[in-house]
């Protein structure tokens, strides 16, 4: 099998104006071409002029090693066409079957690999199924009232749910198991475009009816789900797991030698409970910043593409970062609060793309040292947030818990905001107007005030004194890491396999599902097929 890469064509061009440029490429009449296939599809749009659509495609042909030489191109080759292979099995029995803590994607597809290897894992999620969830949120939208245990952060799908539900990784991969996740969601319900998109992303509207789908055929497959079941304790005995204390009523020890921990970043209770037990843990670097909103049609219209999607970074004269994170074209700011007294957001976005505005989270890096007034233990991260989320629940002074709001010109020039300019927030859930200076750290407003002036040059009114911030966008990524090895066990307590986001080892849906397909797979290679 032959891949052609960067194959560009007229935007908008069919399957067939795409295949005979390939044959064109190749050197060969388009009858010679079968098993063609796209691969991947991405545009460039950078002349406004001569927008193009960029093919990747594989196909067969005879004598392919002899088109391949003749063509001369360097984005020609041969590849193997093989999928995702499940890893061989080890020779241990399994004592118990494998717990899985948390059901956001590192705990989908661990538990989904293992059930199909019938081992029958046990998956604890501190959260609702999804339905309840569903309403946990809505009410807490429209009232102010939330639930710790079921919300934006915590439930079935996890935080992934109510996101944008963007599905792009920088990660390599040459096992498939990127193909294996985007394939598991076309199977329940993703529109199949994710399978060839550049930028492949869900919805949540979407993901709300994927993710008990999944769960279900887990179930089919001898995995059982609990909800409403958190890890309280864990009994760690010679330096392996022995047994995990759980929260639901009459619920008491559960003899365990297998512990998946895929727990989100917003498990800051379990996070002290592990640390208090002497799990191997340090403090590392995160970011910490605002929601910038813009009217969707002037993003659209300075990246010439409908439902434009940016990246944006830049480095501070400091030596900081800023950078976009999180972009959600035609999307939604979402109270994503988790703790009460306490205000986060994030954003969301709808299959469909189409609401007013577009935001992305721009925040910038700090490091331990950054926050070492909070405590020189592996918890000074989680101190550092929560103090800055209780700042921002209490900045709209005649509605605490609201979201608050600023213009830009008016975070420029440190001064409340009376009322929203051009842009008018697309937020779900409350919000008003307040000052984002008095909660973030002067060194992070200066640095993002730096760095809104390039992304300005990039990104013509992307520096407007109507653009909006919503704040504060703390929960980027986990303040903690979960030391672990090679194995992707616990550094020092054999049994717990710290993995995905939570524990420091991904950054979104995708990392964080095959983070939870490798910790799975070193299961796999340790004991036998479950009888």
């Amino acid at each position: 099998m032959i891949r052609i890469s960067d194959i560009r064509v007229p935007a908008g061009s069919d399957e067939e104006h795409v295949r005979n440029k390939t044959a064109h490429l190749l050197r060969v009449s388009p009858e010679m071409l079968s098993e063609f296939k796209i691969l991947k599809r991405s545009k460039d749009a950078r002349h406004k002029e001569n927008i193009l659509d960029v093919y990747t495609v594989s196909v067969s042909l005879e004598n392919e090693a002899r088109v391949v030489k003749r063509c001369g191109r360097g984005n020609v080759c041969i590849i193997k066409d093989e999928g995702y292979r499940f890893p061989s099995h080890g020779d241990r029995i399994p004592l118990q079957r494998p717990v899985i803590a948390g059901f956001g994607p590192a705990g989908i597809f661990a538990g989904l690999l293992l059930s199909h290897e019938g081992y029958r894992p046990l998956i604890l999620e501190r959260g609702r199924r999804m339905e309840e969830r569903i309403a946990d949120v809505e009410r807490f939208i429209d009232s102010g009232i939330l639930d710790p245990d079921s919300n934006v952060q915590f439930g079935e799908g996890g935080a992934g749910t109510f996101s944008d539900g963007k599905l792009s990784s920088g990660i390599k991969d040459r096992e498939g198991r990127k193909d294996f996740i985007l394939q598991t969601f076309v199977r329940h319900g993703a529109d199949p475009d994710i399978l060839i998109s550049a930028h492949p992303h869900i919805g949540t509207d979407r993901l709300m009816k994927i993710i008990p789908s999944i769960r279900k055929e887990i179930e089919s497959l001898g995995g059982e789900v609990r909800f409403d079941t958190a890890v309280e304790g864990v009994e760690i005995s010679d330096g392996r797991i022995k047994a995990v204390k759980l929260s639901a009523p009459g619920s008491s020890q559960l003899e365990c030698e297998d512990l998946f921990l895929c727990i989100g970043h917003s498990a800051r209770d379990t996070f002290e409970m592990l640390c208090g037990k002497g799990l191997a843990m340090e403090a590392k670097p995160f970011a910490v910043g605002v929601r910038a909103e813009h009217d969707r049609q002037m993003i659209d219209g300075a990246l010439h593409v409908e439902k434009a999607d940016y990246k944006l970074t830049y480095h501070c004269d400091d030596g900081r970062g800023v950078y976009s994170f999180c972009m959600c074209p035609g999307g939604y700011v979402i109270n994503a609060s988790s703790e009460k007294g306490g205000l986060t957001v994030n954003g969301m976005s709808y299959s469909q793309r189409d609401g007013r505005n577009s935001n992305a989270a721009i925040v910038c890096t700090v490091s331990p040292e950054d926050y070492e007034s909070y405590g020189d233990d592996p918890l000074s991260g989680i101190r550092f947030q929560r103090d800055l989320e209780r700042k921002a629940f209490k900045a709209c002074d005649a509605d605490p818990g609201a979201v608050p709001y600023q213009r830009y010109e008016d975070f420029r020039l440190d001064r409340m905001t009376a009322a929203p300019g051009s842009v008018v927030p697309a937020c779900r859930g409350r919000y008003g107007m307040g000052n984002l200076r008095r909660i973030l750290p002067a060194y992070i407003c200066d640095d993002i005030i730096e760095a809104m002036s390039a992304f300005g040059r990039k990104i013509r009114g992307y520096d407007g004194d109507d653009t909006l911030f919503a704040g504060i966008e703390a929960r980027t990524s986990s303040p903690v890491r979960l030391i672990r090895g090679d194995d992707m066990q616990s550094a020092n307590i054999k049994g717990i396999y710290p993995v995905g986001e939570g524990a420091g080892y991904a950054g979104g849906i995708m990392s964080a599902a095959i983070d939870g397909m490798k910790a799975a797979e070193k299961y796999i290679g340790i004991y036998r097929r479950a009888e």
